[in-house]
């Protein structure tokens, strides 16, 4: 059985999407960033802290991941207010980004871990295109201020990777690290 490590309601659907049975356990892990750690380096750790705090049976495999959106090598978090989410949004318009998802996987004593990256284009935005999407309340909660699955997607040219990792999980690296520590199907 597969144990969650989060309350994303984004990583749940993935892992429903993709067929893949889990329960949820919600880890007591405080997201700040350390000084002088890159933003890799990061989500990498979340994403490990998170997994090993959360209790697991021997059988289990404890799934975690951390999210984040850089450009020019600005972390852009989630936005604690409006202001904040048009400021990401602004920096953000006519530009490429990168999101970074840390990933990892716990299992029987054992951890596997990585860095999903996925380059994103948004367009150039108006002023009354980032107020309105700020407004609409959708930026809050998620990395970088928006979600490419919601009413942002309009407002996305290209996306060079994985379009899940956007959304906050990298389902085919997870599936594969999962394999690598011995999960399969029939387990479930």
């Amino acid at each position: 059985m597969i144990v969650l490590a989060s309350q994303s309601p984004r990583r749940k659907e993935i892992l429903r999407m993709a067929g893949l049975p889990f329960t949820v356990r919600v880890p007591g892990v405080e997201e700040v960033r350390q000084a002088g750690e890159t933003a890799h380096q990061y989500v990498e750790r979340l994403a490990r802290e998170k997994a090993l705090a959360v209790d697991a049976l021997p059988q289990e495999f404890v799934v975690a991941a951390d999210t984040t959106v850089v450009v020019d090598e600005h972390v852009l978090e989630k936005p604690a207010s409006e202001a904040e989410a048009i400021g990401m949004l602004t920096r953000l318009r006519g530009r490429q980004h990168v999101v970074l998802t840390g990933v990892c996987v716990r299992h029987n004593h054992q951890v596997w871990s990585g860095v999903e990256s996925t380059a994103v284009t948004f367009a150039p935005l108006t002023d009354a295109d980032i107020q309105a999407y700020a407004a609409s309340g959708e930026p809050f909660d998620k990395a970088g201020g928006y979600a490419i699955q919601g009413l942002a997607s309009k407002y996305i040219t290209r996306v060079e990777g994985c379009f899940f990792n956007v959304v906050g999980l990298p389902v085919a690296r997870l599936y594969e690290m999962l394999k690598a520590a011995g999960y399969s199907l029939a387990l479930g």
